[in-house]
This record gives C-alpha cells, structure tokens and sequence, in this order.
C-alpha cells in the first residue's frame, strides 16, 4: 500500500509541475504553441485597435514567428447581418510580440466567400 501513495503524490505534483512547465515552455518556444499564439495575436491587436477580436480565423507557423488572421467587428449594425466585420493579418514574432498587422479584408458579418 505504500507504493501507490507516493505514486498519488508524484501524479498531482507532476500535474502542477506540468503546468508550470507548460508556462516555461511558452517563455521558451512559443512557436510550438499554437493556442498561446493564438491568445498573443487577438489580445495584442484589441489593444492597438481598442476592438475585442470576435475570432482567429485562421493561425499558421512562420520561420520568425507565427502568421494569424484575425477576424474584428468594426461597424455594429442592425440587423447584425449587416455589420461591418475586417480581417487583420497579424504577424507575431518567435516569443509571441507582435511586429506588423494590416487589415486585408472588409466585409458584412452575413457575408459568404464564394471561393471554390
């Protein structure tokens, strides 16, 4: 019965041991986390904008960073259909700081892309 116990012991300590790895590791290599990449492109561009970002649409690695594109409404109308949404291009560095952003796309929130 005492082995089990030390096993319980080193399973929850591992667990917040994993969870400040975890952290470190993001300090270390953003680049092979793409959910904080994520959260790092929409936070840092709702403070340039003063916008919260409604979604990131789409993430890609790069070879100095991560690439994202980030989908704001700019406009609010009635019916929401109608609103004005943009899409940025968000480019962020290896450790997550953002280094050019440009707006690529205007559209209306009930927009449909007819790519096919």
């Amino acid at each position: 019965m005492a082995a089990p116990e030390p096993a319980r012991r080193r399973s929850s300590g591992s667990r917040g041991t994993g969870r400040a790895s975890a952290k470190e590791a993001q300090g270390r290599s953003p680049k092979g986390n793409a959910a904080w990449a994520m959260r790092s492109a929409a936070e840092q561009l709702k403070e340039l904008l003063g916008r919260a970002p409604e979604s990131v649409s789409a993430l890609k690695p790069t070879d100095d960073g991560w690439e994202a594109a980030v989908e704001v409404l700019e406009l609010e109308r009635v019916p929401e259909t109608t609103s004005v949404m943009a899409s940025y291009r968000v480019t962020l560095d290896k450790e997550g700081n953002l280094v050019a952003y440009e707006r690529t796309r205007r559209y209306t929130r009930g927009q449909i892309d007819r790519r096919g």
